[in-house]
């Protein structure tokens, strides 16, 4: 039997479930109260504040952390502060992101001091806080640098990534990102980042060394032969640990840059499995690699899927097109154009506009506007 979704608390009864005795009770009344934040923001802080200093139960605290990041409230930045020393490491955790969030420039200080943190998880949090807060790129740079050093993997990992985050914060914006390659968008990184990255191709975590690949032919390095085997290496999903997100950018670069090498790995990913079973979980960013190298079965079967049965499956085509630069699915493109019964208007225009802008360059696997 289906149940109704239970409705969300009004503000009276969010405020007064935070003196249940259940601490799941109150930690579904903290996230209720956000939902208020706009008609009763004063209000909703001073409770959540209350919550976060004074409730007894460390997953209350932590939540209440979260709802001042979900609503920015400044006003709760003493209160998080002094949440950073808190007894429980979640709460601790969640109060660090929090002031990232929040993105006062006052927190400041406080992360330069987490970023060199005893504990992990502190320092995690803090590197992704960090540049949210600071107003100083160079700071930023050099306080990311060091972290990329850190003994643990996950700090080092995530550094790599706030790295081309700040990076491609500061890209110009002439071109729209869906018309972008998956390499463009990062503005020029100091010489420093790029040869820590460099030197992070040889570290002993695959993600790490997944990310600083990645991070490399993002930042035009794609020629460098050891990036390429570096994305090769990713391709062949051999390397455990590597973080999915970061396994499935380095597949569409190899299409992007070519990379020969990553080939055979590529098309045993696209296509193996039959009828689904044993599919790569990444078979669908493989496809589109080998489809922007010029693979011809790779093309066929995207042309296949605009023409598929599902409206999911036609919408996923039209972003395999986009992504792979297929002029040959123009087109079924047009014939889309406007009929939301058969994919998504916005995710055609998007495609259209991508192939619109790639007619005349030279594209493998394409024909003529």
């Amino acid at each position: 039997m289906l149940s109704l979704a239970p409705l969300r608390r009004n503000l009276e009864a969010a405020v007064r479930d935070l003196g249940s005795r259940r601490p799941a009770i109150r930690a579904e009344a903290v996230r209720d109260l956000v939902e208020h934040a706009e008609a009763a923001r004063e209000r909703v802080i001073q409770a959540l504040q209350g919550a976060l200093q004074r409730d007894g139960e460390g997953s209350v605290r932590a939540e209440a952390a979260l709802a001042l990041a979900d609503i920015h409230a400044v006003e709760a930045l003493p209160a998080l502060l002094v949440a950073v020393e808190d007894e429980d490491a979640y709460v601790r955790q969640m109060s660090v992101a929090a002031l990232g969030e929040v993105g006062d420039p006052r927190a400041t200080v406080r992360l330069t001091r987490a970023l060199k943190d005893q504990r992990p998880e502190i320092r995690f949090q803090a590197v992704i806080a960090f540049p949210r807060v600071c107003r100083e790129r160079e700071e930023i740079f050099e306080a990311l640098l060091e972290a990329t050093r850190d003994e643990d993997a996950l700090v080092c990992h995530i550094a790599l990534r706030m790295i081309e985050e700040v990076g491609s914060r500061s890209a110009p914006e002439e071109t729209p990102a869906s018309q972008q390659d998956v390499r463009t968008g990062l503005a020029d990184l100091p010489a420093e980042a790029l040869e820590r990255a460099h030197a992070l191709l040889q570290h002993a975590s695959a993600r790490v060394r997944t990310a600083a690949a990645v991070l490399l032919a993002r930042a035009g390095e794609g020629e460098d032969a050891k990036v390429c085997a570096g994305l090769a290496e990713v391709a062949s999903g051999k390397l455990e640990g590597a973080d999915r997100e970061d396994e499935a950018a380095a597949i569409e670069l190899c299409g992007e840059l070519g990379v020969k090498g990553a080939r055979r790995a590529l098309e045993r990913r696209a296509f193996g499995g039959v009828l689904g079973f044993g599919r790569d979980p990444l078979f669908w960013h493989a496809r589109v690699a080998l489809a922007r190298m010029g693979d011809a079965r790779a093309e066929k079967e995207i042309l296949r899927e605009l023409r598929a049965g599902d409206r999911d499956r036609r919408t996923l085509a039209v972003a395999a097109a986009s992504r792979a630069r297929l002029l040959s699915a123009k087109p079924v493109l047009l014939s889309m154009r406007g009929d939301a019964r058969l994919a998504d208007p916005e995710a055609v225009e998007e495609a259209l506009g991508v192939l619109s802008s790639t007619a005349g360059s030279s594209t493998a696997g394409s024909v003529p506007e």
